[in-house]
């Protein structure tokens, strides 16, 4: 049996091993990256597409996604990744949150990462972007497979997990560093 890793929003994981990650995403999107000829690949989990103004550089951690880009890049190639093998499969995105805030979280997400991945010249090969409902993710970097099950309206494991991240975003200390390519 392969091993499974979850990753949580702000989070992100990169290997060289068979293994499955797995995320439940609402708003928050999920880039699955992978070189590939090695296999070597991973996924970050973001809520937000960038820092809000204000926050100090200390602050951008992996629950941007300017940040958990570059962070889950950069990783891929310190385990030995090609920047010019890269492809991406990226998911989430979706208008969940409509009856808690009037911003389209899903909406900038989902347009964050579509616009990164064009600039960074990584195709994007597979997505399941935007819409309405959860979604379960479960991706296998080595093979380059992933699976995606919708969990409808009534599974509200992804929108309570959400809520309590928006409340405790606040209040996050910052932390660690991002080095730019």
């Amino acid at each position: 049996m392969r091993e499974s890793v979850r990753v949580q929003a702000g989070g992100f994981v990169a290997t060289d091993r068979d293994i499955s990650i797995v995320t439940v995403l609402g708003s928050c999107v999920a880039a699955c990256v992978r070189d590939r000829e090695s296999g070597i690949g991973g996924m970050n989990h973001f809520m937000l597409p960038r820092c809000r103004d204000g926050d100090s550089v200390a602050s951008a951690s992996a629950r941007y996604g300017v940040n958990a880009m570059e962070l889950l890049i950069n990783e891929l190639i310190r385990l030995g990744a090609r920047r010019s093998r890269l492809e991406a499969k990226v998911f989430g995105g979706g208008n969940v949150l409509a009856t808690i805030t009037s911003i389209d979280v899903g909406e900038m997400n989902a347009g964050f990462v579509s616009s990164f991945l064009r600039e960074e010249a990584i195709p994007v090969v597979a997505s399941d972007l935007r819409g309405t409902a959860p979604r379960q993710v479960r991706y296998e970097p080595k093979s380059g497979r992933a699976f995606v099950r919708p969990l409808g309206r009534a599974n509200r494991e992804a929108l309570d997990a959400e809520a309590r991240y928006a409340e405790r975003l606040r209040d996050l200390p910052g932390g660690g560093s991002v080095e730019f390519f």
